[in-house]
Parts: structure tokens; sequence; C-alpha cells
């Protein structure tokens, strides 16, 4: 009885408000929900970065040591003995690697200072030698300048002095629920992971497990080339300045592996690290030569690399891949930039896998059947 009054309505409806505009009104308010959920969220997330922050630095080192803690466990470790050797081991690697560069550092400061120093009296005499027609005067009048910009009062001190004591007490704080993160997330991944299925409706479970595991297994890839993509930064860069006769060259290929996890800022500051030691020590030739290597490593490595090794493992673009890192450097500064890359790609992943139904046919899948809710 109802169908013929609301086909005649809807029919009038049509005849005012033409079916495309209705369609596109309809799309723009879901998408602006879309919208306002996702800024809410990022709005809420922002609130508790002291703790999101660490939480996801220890899903990227769980995800590093991940392959580690399946080896011991295959030998027959106990999950307890595995967890405690893989945390050591893991957190030991990445505290050599930082005295390493720290120590090299020392040892060669006096010497970086004095070459400073040569460097920087070559500068002056070649700006009052140079076409531009310095005098002492300008030059005096120009650092002076630049000093008065940089000149510090009392109370700039003692902020400063504050805010720095501050921002160490919030360094050590994320270290520490880091490195807490890191244990419990080897250790009971898999159950925390099962408490937040549970949290779901049971329909929906599946899915959200299946597309779970995948989005892990899509993150551990993730990891390991980019461990390989800053190998192989490390190697060319440490390399070049090792040909070119440079000091500091361990550090120098240290900061560039490490450098390299935060993606293309990380490579461009550690590179430039290596090109001014070479221009402190060498001079402006050598310098070129450094700023030369560098460029190449690195188009090797962003050119090829990069889409044919990284792309083939996370499914995402290259262009998608600077369009999110420079979105979250943004939002978000550093850390948009170090966690842009391993979200788009998780992201993908999990969108993908739900559209796609594959949920409904994965074995995976099928274990969250047994998932009891959180009591």
């Amino acid at each position: 009885m109802f169908t013929p009054r609301k086909s005649a309505a809807k029919d009038a409806k049509s005849a005012v408000v033409p079916t495309s505009l209705q369609l596109a009104t309809e799309w723009s308010w879901r998408l602006l929900l879309i919208v306002g959920a996702g800024a809410m969220i990022l709005f809420l997330l922002a609130q508790v970065s002291f703790l999101v922050v660490p939480l996801m630095v220890a899903v990227l080192l769980a995800a590093l040591a991940a392959p580690l803690n399946l080896l011991l466990l295959r030998w027959k470790f106990p999950r307890w003995l595995a967890t405690l050797t893989t945390v050591v081991l893991f957190l030991g690697f990445i505290s050599t690697l930082m005295w390493l560069v720290v120590n090299e550092v020392m040892r060669g400061w006096a010497q970086v200072l004095d070459r400073t120093r040569v460097a920087y009296d070559d500068l002056v005499l070649y700006l009052l030698e140079s076409p531009l027609q310095l005098s002492e005067a300008d030059l005096r009048q120009w650092f002076n300048d630049v000093s008065g910009e940089l000149e510090l009062n009392s109370s700039w001190i003692l902020n400063g002095a504050l805010s720095f004591s501050s921002s160490i007490g919030s360094w050590l704080v994320g270290l520490g629920i880091a490195i807490f993160g890191l244990i419990f997330f080897i250790h009971d991944g898999n159950r925390i992971w099962a408490w937040l299925v549970g949290l779901f409706p049971r329909g929906a479970r599946p899915a959200v497990y299946g597309s779970g595991k995948a989005g892990w297994g899509t993150l551990l890839s993730f990891v390991r080339i980019q461990v390989l993509v800053a190998l192989i930064n490390a190697v060319g860069i440490g390399a070049g300045a090792f040909f070119l006769d440079l000091p500091l060259v361990l550090p120098i290929a240290v900061a560039v592996f490490l450098g390299s996890f935060v993606p293309f800022i990380g490579a461009a500051v550690t590179g430039a690290f290596a090109v001014l030691v070479a221009l402190v020590f060498e001079g402006p030739t050598v310098a070129l030569i450094m700023l030369v290597i560098v460029f190449v490593v690195q188009q090797i490595e962003g050119q090829i690399v990069q889409p044919l090794i990284m792309g083939a493992a996370v499914a995402v673009h290259p262009l998608a891949v600077v369009l999110v890192v420079s979105a979250g450097g943004y939002l978000a500064g550093i850390p948009g930039t170090l966690f842009a890359v391993p979200l788009a790609a998780f992201s993908n992943v999990v969108i993908r896998y739900i559209a796609s139904g594959e949920w409904r046919t994965d074995p995976v899948a099928k274990d969250a059947g047994k998932i009891a809710p959180p009591s």
C-alpha cells in the first residue's frame, strides 16, 4: 500500500532536486562525517601524545625484534627467557651503536674544534679576498648583528633551563614507556591483540582479527626492508667517507644508519653531517665530492631500492610515501615522519583486506571465533 506513495514522493523530489545533486550531497555529508571523525581521533591522540608516541615506537621496535624472538622460541627457549634475551640483545645493540658514535666524536672533539677554527679563519680570509669586496669592518658588523640576535639574558637562560629539564624528564618518561611497551608487546603481543579484538562485536571479530594479522605481517616486512635501506645508505656513504680519508667515518656511517629510519629527513640531515665533516677537515673540493657521493647513494636508494623492494613489500606507491611523510611531518613533526609510512602501509593492507572480504575464507580469521570478550 505504501510503495506507490514512497515512489511518488521520490519522483517529486527528483523533479525538484537533480539526481546528480542528490548523490553529491549524500556523498558530501558522509565524507564530512568521516573527516570529522578522523579529525576528532587525531585531536584526542594529540592530547595523549606522551603515551601514544612511545607506544608506537615500542610497536616498531617489537616488529624489528620479533624475528629474533621467534627464532629463540623455535630453539625451545622458555617464553620469558626468549623475551628477556631478545630485549637485552636488541637494546644492547642499539646502545652499542649510539655509544660508538658518542665515543668516536668525543675522542676527536679537540681535533674537530681545531679544524673548525682553521676553517672559520679560512672562510674569513676568503670573504676578505673575494670579489664581494668585504672589509673587516663589514664582517665585524655582520657578526655583531648575528650575536645581537642571539643575545642571551638571564630570564631566557632560566626559561631555557627549565624547558630543557622538562624535556629531559619527558624523554625519560617516554623512554620508560617505550621499553615497557616493547617488553610486553614481545612477550604478550598475541594476548593483547586478542583482548582488543574481543572488544568488538562477535560478527566483526573475524574481519578485525584477520586484518590485524595481515597488517602486522606488512609491518614486519616494512621494518626488515627499512633495515636493508638504512644499511645501504650507511655502507655507501661510510665507504665514500673512508675512501676520501675523512675522520669520524664510523660515526658518520652509524649516524646515517640510524637516521635512515626517519624517511627523507633523517637521510638528508646525516648526509649533510658527512658533507660538513668533509668541508671542515678537507676543504670545499672534497666536500663537493662527498656531496656527490651522498646524492648518488640516496638516489640509488630512493629511485631503485625503495620503489622495487619497499613498494612490493608494503604495496604503497612512492608518490603516496612522499605525500604521507609530508603530511605526517606537518601534523606531528618528527614523530609524524617516522610513523607516516608504516601507518599508511598498515592501513592500506587492513582496508584492502576487509573490503575484499578475504576474512571470510582466511583460516587465520577463523581463530577469532575462539576469542571471548574481555571480562
